[in-house]
C-alpha cells in the first residue's frame, strides 16, 4: 500500500459502519474518496462479508505454465533427502524428462524455506566432504597473497607509548592533515610442500609491484633448490588479474581461487596470521624502517 492510500483495511471497516445509517455519497465525500470507490467496498461487504474487504492477491487467477504440484513435491524431496543444489536438482529433473530452469527451482526452494543449508540442517550436518589442498612436491603449488599493515611513525606508535600519551596524540593530530603515515603491503609467497616462505614489504599492490615480487620470489626459491614452479595460486586481486601478470608465470599454471573463499589459499593465509601474531604485533617497533629491516 502506497503512502497516499486513502483506505486501509481498518478504513474500509469504518466506511462500511458509517454507510449503515448514512448515504454512501455523503460518507465518500467526508472520507475524501469517490462514490464509486465507496460503493465497491460496501457492496463487497454486503455480498461476501468481512473477508472480502481484505487485500486480494495480485496473482493471476489462471497460470497455465505454472509448475505443477508433482514437480514441486519432487523438488522438495530431492532437496530434503539428498541436499542437492538447485543446479543439481535441475539436472536430475531433466534426466527424468521434466524441463525446469535453475531459476525456477531456486525460486521454489526459497518459497519452501529450503534455499539455505542451515535451514535443512540446524545442527550443522553436511554432505560435503572436505578436501585438503596437498602439494605433492616442492614447487608444485606456490601460494601468493598480500597483507596490508599500517606504517609505524618515527619514535613508535601507541603500542610503545600507550593510548592517550602525548606522542600518540601528536601522531593522531598529523592524521588529520595531508601528511599521513599510510600503509605498507607485505607481499608473501609460500611453497605448499616445504612451507618455505618469502616476504617483502613494498609500498603498494600494483600489478608492476606484484610482478617484480614474484620474479624475486622465484630467485629466492631457486636459491633454496626449488628450480621449477608448476602452479601459482592467488586470489582475485586486481594486480593478479592484470594481463602483464602472465609474464611471471614462465610456463606455470595461474590458479585463482573462488571469490570470497580465502580458505582455498589457506596456506599463505595461515602464514600471514602467524606473521602478524608472532612478528608484527609481538614486538614494540620504534620505526617502520626497524620493522622492515627485521623482516
Amino acid at each position: 500500500m502506497h503512502a497516499n492510500a486513502p483506505l486501509s483495511v481498518e478504513g474500509r471497516r469504518r466506511l462500511v459502519q458509517r454507510c449503515r445509517d448514512r448515504p454512501i455519497a455523503h460518507v465518500a465525500a467526508d472520507m475524501g474518496i469517490s462514490r464509486q470507490c465507496a460503493s465497491k467496498w460496501v457492496n463487497r461487504f454486503r455480498r461476501y462479508g468481512e473477508l472480502d474487504i481484505l487485500d486480494r492477491s495480485s496473482a493471476p487467477r489462471r497460470q497455465p505454465t505454472a509448475t505443477t504440484a508433482e514437480v514441486l513435491l519432487r523438488i522438495e524431496q530431492l532437496r530434503r533427502d539428498r541436499k542437492w543444489s538447485a543446479q543439481r536438482i535441475t539436472a536430475e529433473l531433466a534426466a527424468e524428462g521434466l524441463s525446469v530452469s535453475v531459476r525456477t527451482v531456486s525460486r521454489h526452494l526459497a518459497r519452501l524455506g529450503l534455499n539455505r543449508r542451515r535451514f535443512l540442517d540446524p545442527g550443522g550436518e553436511t554432505n560435503r566432504a572436505p578436501r585438503r589442498i596437498i602439494a605433492r612436491r616442492p614447487g608444485h603449488m606456490v601460494h601468493v597473497d598480500i597483507k596490508k599493515v599500517g606504517r609505524i611513525p618515527d619514535g613508535g606508535g601507541w603500542r610503545t607509548h600507550g593510548r592517550g600519551s602525548d606522542h600518540a596524540k601528536a601522531v593522531a593530530h598529523t592524521k588529520t592533515r595531508s601528511t599521513r603515515s599510510g600503509c605498507v603491503f607485505l607481499h608473501t609467497a609460500v611453497d605448499g610442500y616445504s612451507r618455505l616462505a618469502y616476504t617483502e614489504a613494498l609500498p603498494d599492490e600494483k600489478a608492476s609491484t606484484a610482478i617484480g615480487f614474484v620474479f624475486r620470489a622465484r630467485a629466492f626459491f631457486a636459491a633454496h633448490g626449488i628450480d621449477r614452479i608448476e602452479r601459482i595460486v592467488t586470489d582475485n586481486g586486481s594486480c593478479y588479474r592484470a594481463k602483464d601478470f602472465a609474464k611471471v608465470l614462465l610456463g606455470a599454471r595461474h590458479q585463482r581461487i573462488t571469490p570470497y573463499t580465502p580458505r582455498h589459499n589457506g596456506k599463505v593465509e595461515r602464514y600471514i596470521r602467524i606473521l602478524a601474531k608472532e612478528f608484527l604485533y609481538a614486538h614494540e617497533w620504534i620505526s617502520d624502517l626497524q620493522r622492515q629491516q627485521a623482516l
